[in-house]
């Protein structure tokens, strides 16, 4: 504007762009937008980082603040990253150090802190003043070879230094610590994982590039929390890997023990994924004071430096089942929802676990390629190097006299380049053979006027010998592994392998089978139990450990009290969490669970089995096997108070109606005596109630089906009926143990008893007089196993099975329980010595 231009006139801008607000408005959001997602929010698929924590841990490293250093203040740290690398306030640079200290938020942290970080109670880490910290030694993997041009460099936010777009990562960081972060429109929420299970994965998807998600889920089962604890179903992680999106149910880990006063607790040791324990803890004591949480009579919190337990007391007659369901549903359950949300070459996007892995694999291809290439240029340089070297030290004597005539340095390193030809220099050589026109490079020739004199003995040429042949070594496996992209994979197989051997560790975080919303199943612990059936079918179960084993010959303790006219029938061993399939004396299967039976105190009768089973009149359960059991090409093998033996596929008994299914027909006055799973490669024992046993081959008998009768299986004498039946085969090293009636029995070796036809009248295994009684039943045993015997008035006895004698067959047996009189033992379980 010229100086006589009036100031009220107006002059026209020199150039003016008309838009629409809303046109600008949405492109100066979405700008925005674009900036808070690629440079705040969302972490980057190769490195798992976002920019804050990359440009964190690379100040430590130009700092020195290095596993091997010493701790410095975080608020150095915090203040060399913001004036260098991160504009942005301290308390989100100091924010993102606390994070990566904390052994709670992260699997792996990736920073040594020293000094208040917080707790998992919500309390907040102390100021940045007072906290120290260096970089982990997991955190170096990520930074190694950084110097080695393996990673794009940019300039930091005022073009002063530069830094590195991506680290090298040298691990799966994204898996391994996960992510959260809100952006604008979008959120990501990556959960941990375990660090043996990710490279597991990543080595399987090198050697199986087509494989699916269900092939790596072989190696990566779930998600693995810093905090342990459990996540209930595998669906949700399925769908999680398989789309990038799913809902993890996640639920604390705890135990129920029994207090000092004889009650119930439940005891806290693991908790969800950044769940607040505080919080928790208060709002447990409000729906305790509210009346929300009833029974719990106590509640403190008892965590320390070891871990977490936070004890809750129950009063004396609280249901521990009831309490338990109220705070799963309340405070011990939160759901963790899985976004999956990375930047793929700065856009985001939501991966699937298999997109990742593999997005993962082609940064580290170009990492380890860049380095090889890298690594590949400075060995070249060193062979030069050592090539001038070697060419110096054959022509020592001339170089050293060519040197020492020259004006100057610049003019010997002109002799030595061959710019100057040595015959004008005015020296005489006193060795004409030696080379005297040279042509090293100008590297050479530098680096050979910086050599001293004792580098020219012979010594030393060995030594610049070994270290070329090892230069070359190295050249040509460089370029091996820039020819061949097999090679290159195998190196990274084999780094990977070594940060796992290195830093790997067990799962913390559990996954269980059942899924959907809490079920009373959830609320039952599994243990082995002892089932109790009379012949009036009153049922109930007892924890095996309520019975310690005693000494042969005892008449053991009150194990069921049943009524006048009915006696004890039965007595098997299940566990809680099993599945049973009932057989009755009728020929019916029923499936029950096993926790469903009541768990009642031993002097207890037992609750009536109608209310379980719909078993008819007269009919009675005779024999029971686990599920859990059965295998593909299984069969269940009956055999009936008359001698019949038949066998039936497990596949036949996949859907058991509540009211029954028909497992085997029989005749009038025959009952469905015993029942085994076998796979049809053994033989089968049939003992009979005189004493009488016989062996043979299970193939003997035909697949039937569920109608059919069976063939016969013993030639039975006249009274004479089957009391049980065992599988075993050639390798079996177990015995027969027989128990009688009057509490008497007997081991003998399954190899005794020597292979017949079916349908044979079979061996004497045991003397029935009027001493012993008839054979009760008969089980396979091994030495290091416990029998659980039990008489008709419900006396319980539970004996190793070492204290009772191996015998041959026709013998008496021994004292294997006391029997008042009047009284006799109805049945025998197994409890397996493992347990």
């Amino acid at each position: 504007m010229s100086s006589d231009t009036p100031e009220d006139v107006e002059v026209p801008a020199a150039n003016v762009e008309r838009v629409r607000i809303e046109d600008e408005m949405e492109q100066s959001y979405i700008d925005y937008a674009m900036s808070v997602i690629a440079g705040r929010a969302l972490p980057d698929v190769r490195d798992g980082l976002k920019p804050v924590h990359r440009r964190v841990l690379y100040a430590m490293h130009e700092m020195g603040v290095t596993s091997g250093s010493g701790h410095r203040k975080c608020s150095s740290i915090v203040g060399e990253t913001m004036g260098d690398y991160h504009p942005h306030g301290d308390k989100a640079i100091y924010d993102t150090l606390v994070r990566m200290a904390q052994d709670f938020s992260l699997r792996y942290p990736l920073v040594d802190g020293q000094g208040n970080f917080g707790s998992m109670d919500g309390d907040p880490p102390a100021a940045m003043r007072y906290t120290e910290a260096r970089m982990a030694t997991v955190a170096e993997e990520l930074l190694e070879d950084l110097e080695k041009d393996t990673v794009d460099f940019q300039s930091n936010y005022d073009d002063r230094l530069q830094e590195p777009a991506v680290l090298p990562a040298k691990l799966p960081n994204l898996l391994l610590n996960g992510s959260s972060g809100i952006a604008v429109g979008m959120s990501t929420n990556i959960p941990p994982h375990n660090l043996n299970e990710v490279v597991d994965a990543t080595i399987h998807l090198i050697d199986n590039p087509d494989c699916e998600v269900e092939d790596l889920m072989d190696h990566i089962k779930g998600p693995d929390f810093p905090t342990g604890g459990n996540i209930v179903g595998k669906d949700a992680i399925y769908s999680a890997y398989a789309t990038g999106r799913g809902r993890l149910r996640m639920r604390a880990e705890y135990d129920i023990q029994r207090n000092e006063t004889g009650g119930d607790r439940i005891v806290i040791t693991e908790l969800p994924y950044q769940e607040n324990k505080a919080r928790m803890v208060e709002r447990i004591a409000d729906d305790v004071n509210e009346g929300v949480i009833e029974g719990v009579s106590d509640l403190r919190d008892e965590s320390d430096r070891d871990g977490v337990r936070v004890v809750i007391d129950l009063k004396r007659g609280a249901n521990v089942d009831v309490v338990e369901n109220q705070l799963l549903d309340h405070h011990l359950e939160s759901t963790f929802g899985v976004i999956n949300l990375a930047l793929v070459d700065d856009q985001p996007q939501v991966l699937t676990l298999k997109e990742t892995l593999e997005h993962y694999l082609d940064h580290r291809k170009e990492v380890v390629r860049r380095r090889a290439r890298h690594d590949l240029d400075e060995a070249k340089d060193r062979a030069h190097i050592l090539e001038g070297r070697l060419e110096a030290v054959d022509t020592a004597e001339a170089i050293v006299n060519l040197v020492t005539e020259s004006a100057d340095r610049d003019e010997a390193q002109a002799v030595l380049e061959g710019e100057v030809d040595p015959t004008t220099l005015d020296v005489e050589l006193e060795y004409p053979d030696v080379q005297s026109d040279f042509a090293f490079s100008k590297e050479q020739a530098e680096h050979i006027l910086r050599m001293q004199i004792g580098s020219l003995t012979s010594m030393e040429a060995g030594e610049i010998e070994a270290e070329y042949a090892e230069i070359q070594e190295e050249i040509e496996y460089l370029e091996r592994v820039l020819a061949s992209e097999e090679k290159l994979l195998s190196v990274i197989k084999d780094e990977l392998r070594e940060v796992a051997e290195e830093y790997g560790d067990e799962r913390k975080t559990s996954i269980l089978e059942d899924e959907g919303q809490v079920t009373h199943e959830d609320l039952i612990p599994e243990e082995d139990s002892l089932v109790v059936i009379t012949e009036q079918d009153y049922i109930k179960r007892m924890p095996v450990d309520a019975f310690d084993p005693q000494g042969r010959g005892g008449k053991g303790i009150i194990g069921a009290d049943p009524k006048e006219g009915d006696r004890v029938s039965k007595v098997f061993r299940a566990n809680t969490h099993d599945y049973l399939c009932c057989f009755t004396n009728q020929g019916q299967v029923y499936r029950l669970k096993t926790y469903e039976i009541p768990e009642m105190s031993r002097t207890a009768r037992g609750k009536s089995a109608v209310n379980l089973i719909d078993l008819d009149d007269g009919e009675e359960l005779t024999a029971v096997v686990c599920t859990d059991d059965f295998g593909e090409d299984e069969c269940i093998t009956m055999v009936t108070r008359d001698g019949y033996v038949k066998r039936t596929c497990v596949t036949e008994f996949e859907n058991i109606l509540s009211t029954g299914i028909i497992a085997a027909s029989l005749e009038d006055g025959d009952e469905l005596v015993d029942v085994e799973v076998t796979d049809g490669t053994g033989d089968l024992v049939v003992a009979t109630e005189q004493g009488m046993t016989i062996r043979f081959a299970e193939d003997e008998v035909r697949q039937m089906g569920r109608n059919a009768r069976g063939v016969r299986g013993i030639d039975l004498q006249d009274g004479d009926h089957v009391a049980g039946m065992v599988a075993t085969d050639d390798a079996d090293e177990r015995a027969l143990l027989t128990v009688t009636h009057n509490g008497y029995g007997k081991r003998t070796l399954l190899s005794e008893y020597r292979r017949q036809s079916r349908y044979g009248k079979g061996l004497v295994d045991i003397k029935t007089d009027e001493r012993n009684g008839q054979v009760a039943t008969v089980k396979a045993v091994a030495a290091e196993d416990d029998i659980v015997a039990m008489t008709d008035r419900g006396q319980i006895m539970r004996c190793p099975v070492d204290e009772i004698s191996t015998q041959g067959r026709n013998t008496m047996g021994v004292t294997v329980m006391t029997t008042e009189n009047g009284d006799q033992v109805s049945t025998v379980t197994v409890v397996p010595g493992e347990e």
